[in-house]
């Protein structure tokens, strides 16, 4: 699923913003404040100068309030350096919180209904598989591994400029089997109870719904009825492609040390690793952990992602 391509680009226009209004402040701050107080002070001389000279000659002025507009003159920040000095801040902390801490993001399509529809926004967990520096994605402090059944964002392994968003299936060493539409994980099937038929309504098709229970993570899923398992003339070449044996009924797939497998809960409107192949690492963006807002929905979406 793309989650808005141009939001890749937005950290680096965040973080070009951020070091150009820093290097502003920072130049402000520790030279121009500087000089302008330098000029006042000279300002301020001549100005004093001037009031000694008269007042020997009799004039009476209001010195106070002179010298202050005189200094308040001299010490004004130029607009630029004013704005650039309010707006460092903000921007510093805006890229902190969504590079290390937690990122928002929009869901573009269907690939994950019944779970995420189109429409919500949702928050990625940046720290809970490691602290990556931002912008180049690179890990720095490993933490926590993906699990089965965590919905994980990532960069799409075919084009690094766009965030999608899965499901876990399979992690490093694992044996991955879709058959007639269910999921076997190292020999052991996954466990799946029917719910009721689940309706689409944007195109008001009814598709079967099912509950699965993916290392201890219980999720909704949709099937349409008739679809095969996997559209094998869909399948794209990448690499290690040769751990993967298709099949008319399925795939079956071993997943390489540091790679994953990703699928859609909505499993047959899904383009996903049985397609274009396993996920590196590297690729990895965060956790969707939270449903916060959805304009078009009832606010009862709102929450934590299962």
């Amino acid at each position: 699923m793309n989650l808005q391509a141009v939001l890749s680009n937005f950290a680096l226009i965040l973080f070009i913003l951020m070091v150009v209004t820093g290097v502003i402040w920072f130049l402000d701050v520790f030279y121009l404040a500087k000089q302008r107080r330098a000029a006042a002070d000279r300002a301020l001389a001549e100005y004093d100068a001037r009031t000694a000279k008269l007042t020997a000659d009799g004039i009476k002025l209001d010195n106070a309030s002179n010298r202050a507009e005189i200094e308040a003159a001299q010490l004004r920040q130029p607009t630029w350096i004013e704005y650039s000095g309010s707006f460092f801040p903000v921007i510093a902390l805006v890229f902190f919180l969504r590079s290390f801490l937690y990122e928002p993001f929009k869901i573009p399509s269907s690939s994950m209904v019944p779970t995420l529809l189109v429409g919500d926004l949702i928050l990625v967990n940046k720290f809970t598989y490691g602290v990556r520096l931002p912008i180049i994605n690179k890990k720095v402090i490993e933490l926590n591994d993906p699990k089965r059944g965590d919905v994980m964002v990532f960069k799409y392994p075919r084009d690094m400029s766009q965030d999608y968003i899965k499901r876990v299936v399979g992690v490093p060493g694992d044996k991955i089997t879709y058959e007639n539409k269910r999921l076997t994980v190292n020999g052991k099937e996954i466990a799946y109870a029917p719910l009721e038929d689940y309706l689409n309504e944007d195109s008001l098709l009814y598709s079967k719904q099912f509950k699965e229970n993916l290392n201890g993570t219980e999720h909704r899923i949709i099937a349409t009825e008739g679809a095969p398992s996997v559209n094998v003339p869909q399948v794209m070449d990448f690499p290690n492609s040769e751990l993967c044996n298709y099949r008319a009924e399925g795939f079956t797939c071993v997943v390489p040390a540091g790679n994953y497998f990703m699928m859609g809960d909505n499993r047959d409107n899904s383009l996903d690793s049985r397609y274009w192949g396993f996920v590196p690492d590297k690729n990895i963006v965060g956790k969707a952990f939270f449903v916060w807002m959805n304009l078009s929905s009832p606010l009862k979406r709102i929450g934590s992602i299962q």
